[in-house]
């Protein structure tokens, strides 16, 4: 038993679920996102509630409860306050900023890196503080990892890109005789 599947979502007042067929669009303050759910859970959606539960009782119905109740829970609370992800780019010439549609990198490569931003997100780079923000979670929290992939903090000066309250492990330098 799914201990988040069989909880009820309470609707909040101002957000909209609309089911049709296996689409599932949640509209609210902030926008609308629409998501594909497999028929293996049944979503009942009355009186300001969503209940989820399994139509087969095999292991891959089971796993995809408490996955469909998250996935909702995480849209709602979207459309309500968006969700913001910020990364810190630190070393010595290391800079970003953002030109129309694309994020510009200079991370000590031969090239600069250009980083295309999805539609849906909106990214700020202010000196070397980037800060992406979107009403959905997982588009979100992709694309930040996928940036902070470029140029990961290495262990030793803690150059690169970190999250913001991310803790670097250092290690010890050479030692010297």
């Amino acid at each position: 038993m799914s201990r988040i599947g069989k909880q009820e979502i309470v609707i909040p007042n101002g957000v909209e679920v609309t089911k049709s067929g296996e689409v599932i669009a949640v509209k609210g303050p902030k926008g609308t996102i629409t998501k594909n759910f497999r028929d293996d859970i049944s979503i009942l959606i009355a009186d300001g509630k969503i209940t989820l539960n399994i139509k087969r009782n095999d292991k891959f119905s089971k796993s995809l409860w408490g996955t469909y109740a998250s996935h909702l829970k995480n849209m709602i609370a979207g459309v309500e306050t968006p969700y913001v992800k910020k990364l810190i780019l630190e070393g010595v010439g290391f800079k970003s900023e953002v030109k129309g549609k694309d994020i510009h990198f200079a991370l000590g490569f031969s090239h600069p890196v250009v980083v295309i931003i999805p539609e849906g997100l909106t990214v700020t780079a202010e000196k070397n503080n980037i800060t992406v923000t979107g009403i959905d979670k997982e588009l979100v929290g992709s694309f930040t990892a996928g940036v902070r992939a470029l140029k990961k903090p290495e262990p030793y000066k803690g150059k690169g890109m970190r999250y913001e309250g991310e803790i670097i492990r250092r290690k010890q330098g050479k030692k010297t005789a």
